[in-house]
């Protein structure tokens, strides 16, 4: 065997490796589905469960198809790099088909070529729906089934792929050197801003907020499920952040690889601690609901940036992302903005902190670029849910009755209880 057929085989095996790596790391992060859908559940009344179900599953298969048809072709046009919009002609031809790369095309490609293009695909679609699991969370309890439906179309298909072509698709925040390793701002901002957009128009749930301006807690009904959910997502970061690298079929690549798992793994644990070390001071006890949120708001801090910082640097950007989460929890509720799961506080306030924070560990970094893509990205994704929210409310609307929210949207919306012998009416 020569040494060109030798070096054809290691590049055909690369690739098959890098691929089923990547095919992994997006498994994972369809796992990630079962975190939210858990956490959600956990958090939400008994009476809301099915629903909240309901929508999850029903938001990750919305965006799986969208994506296909239209999302991937917005997102990743090849020949529009440096723009804000593709023209309508590549969206139309942009449909996803069973087409691959050949064994001749990778082995001529001399190792440039390192992963099936499908295997991508499938990696994006899985980000995708991750964004819209964040607004599912924050709209809980009292938005109709339907219209959180006609969003997620809308979101999936059109909003979030414009603004991800525009820093992973070469776009203008690419050109502009604005950075997100794995999607602070990405995936987890714009989920956020598009779930603002929705709570701002849809409002609190009744008895949330006294005429006084007080606060009342509505308790989850399942703090173990919301504990489990919290968990898988922790787990399922490890494929978000580490498939994010892209390939590991040589050594530096598998260095970075492992210290993206590590930085990952010690955010999550910084952000933990911290959050319920600031609701022991401030609350007098240790919240639960706050530690859980802590580690998430790790997790999102640390995904901008998780291959540059060391692992007690990647400690201690979690660690500000827990702090910043539980104070942002708290001037949320003061605002009157009703937030079941503290999903705005988690993406929103540290997904921003995340992208500020790549400054401090990465030399290429520019603060400038930064707020740039900050500002950028939620700007679009707000105001543009917001026109979306706006003609739903105006049109289907968005809120169910006060009878059904009384009683229950798995009733309203579901015709059925995920948990009968335990739901009364609050």
């Amino acid at each position: 065997m020569d040494t060109t057929q030798v070096a054809a085989q290691v590049t055909e095996l690369s690739y098959a490796l890098d691929t089923f790596y990547f095919l992994v790391m997006g498994a994972l992060v369809m796992w990630m589905a079962a975190g939210f859908t858990m956490l959600e559940a956990g958090l939400v009344r008994a009476k809301n469960t099915a629903e909240i179900l309901t929508k999850n599953v029903g938001l990750y298969s919305i965006a799986c198809i969208m994506y296909m048809l239209c999302g991937y072709a917005i997102m990743y046009p090849g020949q529009f790099e440096g723009g804000v919009f593709q023209s309508l002609t590549t969206i139309g031809s942009g449909l996803l088909t069973s087409s691959d790369n050949a064994a001749s095309d990778v082995i001529a490609s001399g190792g440039d070529t390192y992963y099936s293009n499908l295997s991508d695909f499938f990696f994006q679609v899985v980000f995708v729906a991750t964004a819209m699991s964040i607004v599912s969370g924050a709209v809980a309890e009292r938005m109709k089934l339907w219209s959180f439906f006609a969003f997620s179309i809308v979101l999936t298909g059109f909003i979030y792929p414009v603004q991800g072509f525009w820093k992973w698709g070469g776009g203008f925040l690419d050109q502009a050197g604005f950075l997100d390793f794995a999607g602070s701002g990405v995936v987890h901002l714009c989920g956020a801003a598009a779930a603002l957009a929705g709570v701002l128009l849809l409002g609190a749930r009744k008895g949330k907020y006294g005429a006084k301006g007080q606060v009342n807690a509505i308790p989850g009904s399942n703090l173990p499920l919301a504990a489990l959910g919290t968990l898988i997502l922790w787990l399922g970061w490890f494929g978000f952040n580490g498939g994010s690298e892209l390939k590991v079929s040589d050594v530096g690549e598998a260095n970075s690889v492992a210290l993206v798992f590590v930085n990952t793994n010690m955010a999550a644990a910084g952000g933990l601690v911290f959050a319920l070390l600031l609701s022991r001071l401030w609350f007098g006890k240790a919240d639960l609901t706050m530690a859980l949120n802590g580690a998430l708001a790790g997790l999102v801090a640390i995904t901008a940036e998780p291959l540059t910082p060391e692992p007690i640097m990647a400690t201690i950007i979690g660690a500000i992302g827990g702090l910043l989460v539980v104070g942002s929890i708290v001037t949320l509720d003061k605002l009157k903005i009703d937030d079941p799961v503290g999903a705005i506080s988690v993406h929103g306030v540290v997904g921003i902190w995340g992208l500020l924070a790549v400054c401090l560990t990465n030399d290429d970094a520019s603060l400038i670029a930064q707020i740039k893509g900050i500002f950028s990205i939620f700007l679009w994704v707000f105001l543009a849910s917001l026109a979306v929210w706006f003609l739903l409310k105006k049109t289907v609307g968005i809120r169910v009755s006060e009878e059904e929210e009384y009683e229950g949207v798995d009733i309203g919306e579901c015709g059925l209880e995920a948990y009968p012998e335990f739901t009364s009416a609050e």
